[in-house]
């Protein structure tokens, strides 16, 4: 079984040098390396800073011009690429636990498994509300889903994340791939494609990377525009199932978290996120409803307005 290892990089910084030492000593090696980044200029400002011995021998380096980036078109070019069995989307911040994460990821590669994702811990730098809810979101227990956990799970069916997430690319390119033109979501996207033809999502959760972020108030707002977007342009894959009942079990689960660590006084830190979350998530929902001008103030994504 051969595995490449697929990285969009945009503005690379030292978690970019972190990742690649950490890929460079797993227990699998990846065949090839393949970094798609986004303006050279920003690519030779790293070379500067780490030097080209940070690259891998393995590595094959595309550049792009900012205009020609898609979440999905990027990823899928860069699987074109790719000659192996499997591919691993990752992100440039997404830091490895340990030396295994390829090869537990590849244990769950088998029967109608089309995709395996790991499970995302909070760094040791961040809060207390990422940390909640990043054990929300990534548990302990490993899991499989397939169509019949729609009724108990609804969107969590089709949770998967580029974080970090290993795919089957045979099957990958008989469903089509991920979406050539998506704002945000060409993960889950693909994942409801591949479960509504009969096959599975992986949860690894003994695959483990470090990736968590520090949000304001408006950075929560504007990416939760972007996923309200994704979910309206895509009413097949997400009108039937509902996002919001996550919200609320998140909510509950973090306030019990957090009282019973003696953390209540964060509680009114949280809320606001979820306020600007959910204002976000509602506008981005209704955005064909909005002036681009004001769509353009409330997105993370300014270049996929352009058109």
């Amino acid at each position: 079984m051969t595995v490449d290892v697929i990285i969009p990089v945009y503005k690379p910084g030292q978690e970019l040098a972190v990742l690649l030492k950490a890929l460079d000593t797993q227990s699998v090696k990846a065949g090839n390396i393949i970094l798609v980044n986004t303006k050279k200029a920003y690519f030779d400002a790293f070379l500067q800073t780490y030097g080209a011995d940070c690259l891998p021998s393995n590595v094959k380096l595309f550049h792009i011009a900012e205009e020609e980036f898609d979440h999905g078109a990027t990823r899928h070019w860069a699987t074109e690429q790719s000659q192996a069995d499997y591919f691993l989307c990752m992100t440039q911040d997404a830091i490895p636990k340990d030396a295994h994460l390829i090869e537990n990821l590849l244990s769950y590669m088998e029967g109608k498994v089309a995709v395996a994702y790991a499970r995302q811990l909070a760094t040791e730098d961040s809060g207390i509300l990422e940390q909640v809810s990043r054990r929300f979101n990534y548990p302990e227990e490993s899991r499989i889903k397939s169509e019949k956990d729609l009724e108990q799970l609804g969107i969590k069916t089709f949770f998967c994340s580029n974080v970090c997430a290993l795919y089957d690319k045979a099957v990958y390119h008989s469903l089509g791939g991920f979406v050539r033109k998506t704002i945000f979501n060409e993960d889950m996207i693909y994942a409801s494609k591949a479960i509504k033809a009969g096959y599975s999502i992986a949860y690894a959760a003994d695959a483990c990377v470090y990736h968590s972020h520090q949000y304001s108030y408006v950075q929560q707002f504007r990416r939760n525009f972007d996923l309200g977007v994704s979910q309206a342009q895509y009413p097949e894959v997400f009108a039937s199932v509902k996002s919001e009942s996550e919200g609320k079990k998140l909510v509950s689960y973090a306030t019990r978290e957090l009282r019973a660590q003696g953390k209540a006084k964060k509680l009114p830190d949280f809320y606001m996120q979820c306020i600007s979350k959910y204002a976000g998530y509602l506008l981005g929902k209704h955005y064909q409803k909005l002036p681009r001008k004001f769509i353009r103030k409330c997105t993370s994504n300014t270049r996929y307005w352009t058109e």
